[in-house]
């Protein structure tokens, strides 16, 4: 049985828009599945594996998952708690500065999850933005009401979690796969390299994700490729990961960007690679 989920949150990089290009990659047949960067998941909710393996360096993001498979009600009477006062930026910023008090406390429960949630529909473009202490800092996007969650959603995330076989890891993206199998299958959506080379490499954590672990990704594609693993990766159509990539299959696909003053900007390339 499916349920009918999708992601909780705005997410950089996220899915959404290339999930049928995804979808129509993704193996016949696989044994268990893997998405060592996890973000808003919208390609595990998709598929909905019998067993999975999700992973992400984020705290407070995993904390959403694990509260949903824990409790998902607890986690919406937390939101609406939240969403049943108007928003302006004095609140905002106390509702971010108790969030953040939370983050140094590690205080990891249902609030928490409430509070990243709600803070995510609440902040600017959705951005999820830590300092070197790991504080979030994302200023206010000037939304003053309105539903942050889509409570059957959260109950159907917290049931798909709970009813199959889906573990919660945190870390580095190697270690989330160290005991993947022939014939199981790995997503990577990792980081995006930058499209602009003077631009930076994302960073959503406060540590970063550099040029140096784009290159460890790489190595690790392929060694999860030389053990008969089926690996999936999305990035930008950049010459550094035709370069990173080079051997592998590489498909070209459309994306929309953000809304350009300039028509022809408006949309892009990124590109799927796979090792079957």
């Amino acid at each position: 049985m499916k349920f009918k989920t999708g992601p909780f949150v705005k997410w950089a990089g996220g899915k959404k828009q290339l999930l049928d290009r995804l979808e129509a990659r993704v193996p016949a047949a696989y044994g268990r599945y893997y998405e060592p960067f996890i973000g808003g998941g919208a390609l595990l909710l998709d598929l909905q594996s019998e067993s999975a393996v999700i992973n992400d360096t984020n705290e407070q993001l995993l904390n959403v998952y694990r509260q949903l498979k824990i409790d998902a009600e607890a986690v919406i009477a937390a939101v609406n708690e939240l969403d049943a006062e108007p928003c302006d930026k004095e609140r905002y910023m106390a509702t971010r500065d108790a969030y953040n008090a939370k983050i140094k406390a590690h205080e990891l429960d249902p609030e928490c999850a409430a509070l990243m949630i709600w803070i995510n529909k609440h902040c600017f473009n959705g951005l999820y933005r830590v300092n070197s202490k790991g504080l979030f800092n994302v200023p206010y996007n000037n939304k003053k009401g309105g539903v942050s969650i889509d409570a059957a959603n959260l109950r159907n995330i917290g049931l798909y979690l709970r009813t199959k076989e889906v573990e919660i890891r945190q870390g580095d993206f190697e270690n989330a796969c160290f005991d993947a199998q022939p014939g199981d299958f790995v997503y990577f959506d990792s980081p995006y390299v930058p499209i602009d080379e003077t631009a930076n490499f994302t960073d959503y954590t406060k540590e970063g994700f550099s040029l140096e672990d784009h290159k460890r990704l790489a190595a690790l594609y392929r060694r999860l490729s030389d053990q008969d693993v089926k690996v999936m990766l999305s990035n930008h159509d950049v010459p550094l990961v035709h370069e990173l990539y080079s051997g592998f299959t590489i498909d070209r696909v459309d994306v929309r960007r953000a809304i350009n003053s300039d028509a022809s900007k408006r949309y892009g390339k990124e590109v799927i690679i796979t090792n079957y």
